[in-house]
């Protein structure tokens, strides 16, 4: 099921505003570190919001620190169970944290907090999470709960040694991230609270979401990560020391942020097959063995929506009619998806879409005399719900001669009923013979190269050939305006 904004995400109009976020992706082992000098190992705060890409596999999207003279090390992680955990181990493991509460929303940004202060005489004050501004403790719990002993040190602000973001690879074990990350905050000497990063929205109490930190106090081996410039994504905004990127591009830096939420495709939303998602959940290669359908994370039923994808590959060459790009409703029922009438759409129900040899189905219907897709092509989708007309288009010029702000006309569009369910973006894979590579472009963040940087009329999103005028990228700020 989509998710859009509820109580994992950000308002669509916070006060404060992110501008980028950085893609992690676990097959780069993309990560990065500074190596830190002696500061306060009782006392200190992390607090980042996350997104997460891949699930079932442990992933680190915190802090990591070894102190490798005696084999101790610190480690925030989401493990293979999909639920956070954090610990210290110093000759056994003495302090860990492990939630109840599993992180499978793909669709949404979570905001975590870890305040740590082992001077207080109360134990469970020396170790608290907070999730989206409610700590842990009084609201899922914990399956383990281990407080640290009074005036513990933690293996953090050890002097000379790396301080790690995104990976845990000690000894033989490697975990590396897979999320997108925003606003990262790590705090020398201070326990900070949720409310230090974040508030409450005045008119949706149930919507958390960032404020400006910039007034905090750091200390030693603090600092702050905006993400914002794309050349230097581990620049300290608060003017320390800047964290050295691993396998990190300008490419990692997106717009999908906590307080403008972009679609992406679906891992959780994933028919037929399991295809493997990585970039973000924006690049989708299809298993062969089976037939695929893709989701995204977002559904619409009203207004004017833009996306691309490209055909990065295919197994067995160009305008292939198993591949298809399109729109779907979501099935009614288990019969739906396995009565299989994948052969005639996007989807196995309620879908049309174009096929890789240029015939537009919907249905049982087919529609000759668009353009094939061949491998490396960019295809643009235009979807006016308003008016029921699908247009695409190929490397930026429009097929059938369409032109996407006609209206009711529909010049060179596919006409559709749009009906009262949410419709899905998607791609399909039809021949279970067969794989497929395919890169969508939301606008937040990008399944291939973009060398063009171009924005709807709201200013939001990048994509690489120009929007029509009156189309937007899915993201949560144009959902609350045209959605």
């Amino acid at each position: 099921m989509a998710i859009i904004l509820g109580s994992q995400s950000a308002a669509a109009d916070a006060a404060y505003d992110v501008a980028n976020s950085c893609r992690f992706n676990k097959g780069d082992t993309a990560y990065m570190h500074k190596t830190t000098s002696a500061g306060n190992r009782k006392t200190w705060t992390y607090s980042t919001w996350f997104k997460r890409i891949s699930l079932g596999t442990q992933v680190t999207f915190g802090l990591v620190q070894a102190n490798t003279a005696n084999d101790n090390i610190m480690a925030v992680q989401i493990v293979a169970a999909n639920t956070m955990d954090i610990w210290d181990y110093n000759g056994g493991m003495s302090a860990q944290i492990t939630t109840n509460r599993v992180f499978r929303d793909v669709g949404s940004w979570y905001h975590v907090v870890l305040a740590v202060d082992t001077t207080d005489s109360t134990a469970n004050n020396r170790m608290r999470l907070y999730i989206n501004g409610v700590e842990e403790r009084g609201a899922g719990g914990y399956s383990t709960d281990t407080m640290p002993a009074e005036d513990y040190t933690f293996n953090i602000n050890v002097a000379d040694k790396a301080l790690k973001l995104g990976v845990y690879d000690y000894g033989s074990v490697s975990s590396p991230a897979d999320f997108y990350l925003a606003e990262t905050v790590f705090i020398d000497g201070t326990q900070y609270a949720a409310s230090d990063f974040g508030e409450f929205d005045e008119d949706s109490p149930t919507i958390w979401k960032p404020k400006d930190v910039s007034g905090l106090t750091f200390g030693t081996n603090g600092f702050y990560l905006d993400y914002e410039d794309s050349s230097n994504l581990g620049n300290d905004a608060n003017g320390g020391t800047d964290l050295t990127e691993v396998s990190l591009a300008a490419a990692d830096q997106a717009t999908d942020t906590p307080t403008n939420n972009f679609c992406t495709m679906n891992p959780l939303d994933n028919y037929y097959a399991a295809s493997v998602f990585t970039e973000g959940m924006t690049h989708i290669l299809t298993i062969s063995g089976n037939a695929a359908y893709n989701p995204s994370t977002f559904a619409v039923k009203k207004g004017k929506w833009y996306f691309e994808v490209k055909l990065i590959a295919d197994s067995v060459g160009d305008a292939q009619e198993d591949v298809i790009i399109g729109i779907s409703t979501e099935p009614a029922t288990t019969a739906a998806i396995n009565n299989g009438a994948l052969v005639y759409g996007v989807s196995p129900y309620g879908g049309l879409g174009i096929r890789g040899n240029g015939k537009m189905w919907a249905g049982t219907t087919e529609t000759t005399g668009w353009a094939n897709i061949d491998v490396g092509d960019i295809v643009t989708i235009a979807v006016d719900f308003d008016n029921g007309k699908f247009y695409k288009g190929i490397d930026g010029t429009w097929g059938n001669s369409g032109d996407p702000t006609s209206g009711a006309t529909g010049t060179g569009a596919y006409s559709f009923t749009v009906g009262t369910d949410d419709w899905f973006m998607g791609v399909n894979r039809r021949t279970t013979s067969a794989t497929s590579t395919f890169g969508v472009n939301f606008g937040g963040s990008s399944g291939f190269a973009i060398s063009s940087a171009q924005a709807d009329d709201n200013g939001y999103g990048t994509f690489e050939y120009d929007v029509p005028a009156g189309y937007y990228s899915l993201c949560t700020k144009n959902l609350a305006e045209f959605g």
